[in-house]
């Protein structure tokens, strides 16, 4: 008998250590959240001459359905004065939805993870990027400086690249790539 309450008794506290026991290993942590990729279906570029002489000049790109569906009902070129000096600003627009969504309020709150690339080919202009994320350049804001007349290429293109951005223009994904025809005279 006293074999078997020995018995009870180890086998209650055996119970008791087992059910009492933290568990060790960690709880799964949930996978951090995907990046959404926006739909971007216009861009506006808008020059103001900063010598304030020739008049402003916008260039759009719009494709509503987006990428891969009907040809862009407007792809304009850009159309600038040579010898001058332009203050030029970029719009990133989802068209698709109402109200129109500016993917430029998010490219900004995250211009940590965004860089616009500028190529130009065959005009006569250079482009700075003039504002900043705080450490590296964004581009959203630039200045174009045109030369001679000319005609040639101007590519845009919108970078993503979260945690890695270092001012290059070689990494990171093309959130949406354009190039406008480019004319100077």
């Amino acid at each position: 008998m006293k074999k078997i309450k020995l018995t009870l008794v180890a086998a209650t506290l055996l119970v008791a250590v087992v059910a009492c026991k933290k568990e060790t290993t960690p709880p799964s942590t949930p996978p951090p959240p995907a990046n959404e990729e926006e739909l971007i279906t216009s861009v506006r570029l808008t020059f103001v001459d900063t010598a304030g002489i020739h008049p402003t000049v916008v260039a759009l790109f719009r494709d509503i359905d987006g990428p891969g569906g009907n040809q862009p009902s407007v792809f304009d070129t850009i159309r600038l004065k040579p010898n001058a000096v332009y203050a030029a600003s970029l719009e990133f627009l989802n068209e698709s939805v109402n109200p129109v969504d500016d993917i430029t309020v998010e490219v900004l709150e995250e211009a940590t993870d965004h860089l616009v690339c500028y190529s130009v080919f065959g005009a006569n202009a250079s482009i700075v990027r003039t504002d900043s994320d705080g450490t590296y350049e964004l581009g959203i804001a630039s200045r174009w400086t045109t030369q001679g007349a000319s005609t040639g290429s101007t590519q845009v293109v919108l970078k993503h690249q979260p945690g890695i951005k270092n001012g290059s223009c070689d990494i990171g994904d093309s959130d949406i790539e354009l190039s406008f025809v480019t004319i100077i005279q």
